[in-house]
């Protein structure tokens, strides 16, 4: 009962997403967890859109979930939408999304945390850390209760030192109606840690009472679901519409009118925000040449009135917003709930961590979320989730979990925070990623359920479902590989509904390599496996179309290997290095690079360098 005199093995600050998942998966590697949070009633809050997924983003979460992370299970339990975008366009770019349901989301998350053991919550203020040597030893809350630990997980969003902005009017918030977490940087700058500022917004909430949906194009959820889960048996829940409406002239007029109330435009706002996500003030003055933006109307769950107006971020003041607001179709007589804000908080930059997310300068402190420089949900839990595995690791003296590249996008986007100086809020995209075509949404389980099942995340009945469904892979690809369609007339009726014809014998995977044939036209002409699962043959038949592409990459990745060999000494003294720039020579200082594959994408640093680093490297 050590918990009794505050000894835990592991704090986590901050209940959000990144905090969640830390927890939950270093309790269920058997840690003793407490997990502080500003609001009990606020855990897995989702402050911004009540959405999970989109480009990139839908691949992360499926990452989680392979990995044994509870971000997709949550989701698919919760959502009120379920779509697969750009389901057009190649594997590399199709994205699902799921518009969630708020509240369930918040009490299916906490509904996990309060039934795994190990976790303790409490609801107060993390100020300071404590150290000895260098090492971490515990923390100290508002009160001046200390709590020790050998571990340290900060996950606190954006309410580090928070302050938002309606108009030029400010206050001390990380959230609207919550509090900010004060004293914590000044803890970390008094320990070496450097902190700056970030930026980011969201939109005013509206009664849907008091809209008028049918001057707006719905936009319905699939009819055939896709799930985030690679666990069986996913929910199927009645689906709800969200909507699409547009900004006008007259909406332009009022914002170029108001430009002067904008704390971001007089200058008042020091913190950069994401260029990606701009305000909608940002946009009339950035894309001046466009007579019209998207705006989506999104509901934020089944048991409010509450909808979500996406795209639609602003820091104007209050009554601006709603004169704004009233000039789009089907807002008219709207009623806003709550207005949009712009919140700046402070945030470390992740060049002082390393791939593991654990603190350079203080060993036992790791960091994961909005605090590392990223926004949205997804960037968040995915590191929150590698922090907690690699806060137990530390407590084990075992190997970090360091994920490359080329395993996953959560590996792409931990190596660009850790190697890339971020100075906007960091967003994962499918263009970040040079394996993209590897990469994909679908293949997920394939890349890391074994390392899943390994760490102990992923159960032996949930690998065993695993193991199944790439067995039933192979064996369908294998089939399809070695059976040959004869030439006739029933075949050739059907292949002319698709453009398509054949006057010789053909296998069956040459056939599926036409781009009008899918595995759909292989069940029309009945040479499809019947007892075939959805997943598996859209597996089957992505290696196979793109099977040029798909080893055009991995010999790109075997490329990259190579310079992974050359591992750079981590005492290495880069200011005596010859030949080599002053400015590289401080980039590389800065960033400590663990090999010269992360070296060549420090930027600024050129391929000369790279080559005269090889070449004292191999002179040892």
């Amino acid at each position: 009962m050590d918990y009794v005199n505050n000894k835990f093995d592991i704090i986590v600050v901050g209940a959000g997403h990144a905090g969640c998942e830390a927890a939950i998966s270093a309790a269920r590697l058997g840690c003793k967890v407490l997990l502080c949070t500003l609001s009990i009633d606020n855990i897995a809050l989702m402050p911004c859109n009540p959405a999970i997924g989109g480009p990139a983003k839908s691949t992360l979460v499926r990452e989680i979930d392979a990995l044994g992370g509870v971000m997709g299970e949550a989701a698919d339990a919760t959502y009120i939408q379920m779509k697969m975008l750009n389901s057009s366009k190649g594997p590399a770019v199709r994205a699902l999304r799921a518009q969630s349901d708020k509240r369930q989301y918040m009490d299916y998350m906490r509904n996990v945390i309060e039934s795994t053991d190990n976790i303790y919550l409490k609801q107060c203020c993390i100020t300071k850390l404590l150290t000895n040597n260098g090492v971490i030893t515990g923390a100290v809350d508002e009160f001046g209760i200390s709590y020790n630990a050998k571990a340290v997980i900060l996950t606190t969003g954006t309410s580090l030192e928070g302050k938002i902005w309606v108009g030029l009017q400010s206050y001390s918030a990380g959230r609207l109606g919550e509090k900010p977490a004060r004293g914590l940087s000044a803890s970390l700058n008094e320990l070496g840690i450097y902190t700056k500022k970030l930026k980011t917004g969201t939109p005013p909430r509206v009664d849907k009472r008091t809209i008028d949906y049918s001057k707006m194009t719905v936009q319905p959820g699939d009819s055939e679901l896709n799930f985030y889960s690679f666990k069986p048996n996913r929910p199927v829940r009645t689906q709800y519409p969200c909507y699409l409406t547009r900004t006008n002239e007259r909406t332009h007029e009022i914002i170029r009118a108001n430009l002067d109330k904008s704390p971001m435009y007089q200058g008042l706002i020091h913190g950069v925000g994401p260029r990606y996500c701009p305000s909608i003030e940002d946009k009339i003055v950035r894309f001046s040449q466009n007579p019209s933006h998207h705006i989506f109307i999104e509901p934020e769950g089944l048991g409010t009135y509450e909808v979500y107006i996406q795209g639609f971020s602003s820091s104007l003041p209050a009554d601006v917003q709603v004169q704004m607001l009233r000039t789009l179709p089907g807002l008219e007589f709207a009623h806003v709930i709550k207005p949009a804000y712009a919140v700046e908080y402070d945030y470390v930059p992740a060049v002082q961590t390393t791939h593991s997310l654990m603190s350079k300068k203080i060993k036992g402190l790791f960091m994961g979320g909005q605090i590392n420089g990223t926004s949205g949900y997804e960037e968040a839990a995915a590191q929150g989730l590698i922090a907690g595995i690699n806060a137990v690791n530390y407590l084990n003296n075992r190997e970090m979990l360091e994920l490359s590249r080329d395993s996953s996008y959560i590996g792409t986007l931990i190596d660009d925070l850790v190697t890339k100086d971020i100075d906007e809020p960091y967003r994962m995209l499918t263009s970040r990623s040079e394996y993209r075509l590897l990469l994909r949404q679908d293949n997920a389980d394939a890349r890391l359920t074994d390392i899943g099942h390994k760490i102990g995340l992923v159960d032996d009945a949930q690998y065993k479902v695993f193991k199944d469904k790439q067995n039933a892979i192979e064996s369908e690809f294998a089939r399809l590989c070695d059976t040959k369609l004869s030439v006739t007339d029933e075949v050739n009726n059907v292949l002319a509904k698709y453009n398509e014809h054949i006057d010789r014998g053909i296998k069956l995977s040459e056939l599926l390599k036409r781009p009008n044939i899918d595995y759909n036209v292989l069940k029309e002409i009945g040479v499809a496996n019947p007892d075939i699962q959805k997943d598996v043959y859209e597996q089957v038949e992505i290696l196979i179309k793109y099977d040029g592409y798909l080893k055009r990459q991995q010999i790109q990745v075997e490329q990259g290997k190579k310079l992974e060999k050359y591992r750079i000494p981590a005492d290495i003294d880069y200011s005596k290095l010859e030949h080599i720039s002053t400015e590289t020579r401080d980039k590389l200082q800065k960033i400590r690079p663990k090999d010269l594959a992360q070296a060549s994408r420090i930027g600024g640093v050129k391929p000369a360098d790279i080559s005269v680093l090889m070449v004292m490297l191999d002179k040892g």
